[in-house]
């Protein structure tokens, strides 16, 4: 990739979830949940800049406006479509390379953002992320693309599900697309885990290490995450046997 290329996070973000609604503005310690994964990025060296991909439902608005409130883009598309509404964000914020990012992912680790955005600029291939192989514990998931593989793929494909899932059809067809996954190393690896926000359980775990960490360390990490739930084992309990939708 060539360097004057943008490098840019698109969040995919709703109000109208179906297991947890309005889980991305629900707080812990003061603060939204999209707020607080919005903040993490930040801190991702290599980004240049943050676009919250939100729908034109009237509910999404409030997220239109914390996107505003902190300075970074916002993009508001179609709620089916969601490669589409990625893909016209990427189009309307003039972005080379996309981070994909959900949502339900406050407690994301900006240092296994920034080592996907090395491993894509190091390696010529389509596809990076950390989840082609799950290693880390989901909530860690990181997915980049440039923006014309994107268009290629939408191009290719009108099914549902592949533009509901936006990568999807990336990773399905290694024969089209060259794809490199990027592993944890041991200390961080426990694909089981699950710190995505999908249910009240998850609530509850995340919130839990939100307050433990975030009030002496915003800046806190994978590590000391796991370190916290070593020590609370009660914490992880808490959402031990949510059942987890497929990659």
């Amino acid at each position: 990739m060539s360097e004057n290329e943008r490098i840019v996070a698109t969040i995919e973000a709703r109000m109208t979830s179906s297991r947890l609604p309005g889980k991305v503005l629900m707080e812990a310690c003061g603060k939204p949940m999209l707020q607080h994964m919005i903040e993490r990025l930040q801190r991702v060296p290599s980004l240049d800049g943050i676009v919250v991909a939100t729908t034109a439902n009237d509910a999404d608005t409030p997220i239109v406006e914390l996107a505003r409130s902190m300075g970074v883009g916002f993009f508001r598309g179609s709620e089916d479509d969601v490669l589409l509404r990625v893909l016209d964000a990427a189009r309307a914020h003039d972005i080379d390379v996309i981070v994909e990012m959900t949502g339900d992912c406050p407690l994301i680790d900006p240092s296994l953002v920034e080592d996907c955005i090395r491993g894509y600029q190091d390696a010529s291939v389509d596809y990076v992320s950390n989840v082609l192989e799950r290693t880390y514990p989901r909530g860690m998931d990181t997915q980049v693309f440039a923006t014309e593989v994107l268009v290629d793929v939408a191009n290719r494909t009108d099914a549902s599900e592949d533009h509901e899932h936006v990568s999807i059809f990336i990773y399905h067809h290694p024969e089209i697309y060259s794809l490199k996954n990027m592993p944890g190393p041991p200390e961080l690896t426990d694909p089981g885990l699950g710190l995505t926000l999908d249910t009240p359980e998850d609530l509850e775990l995340i919130r839990g290490v939100f307050e433990i960490l975030y009030p002496n360390n915003p800046a806190f990490t994978l590590a000391d995450i796991l370190a916290v739930l070593r020590n609370n084992p009660e914490l992880t309990k808490l959402n031990a046997n949510v059942r987890r939708r497929n990659d």
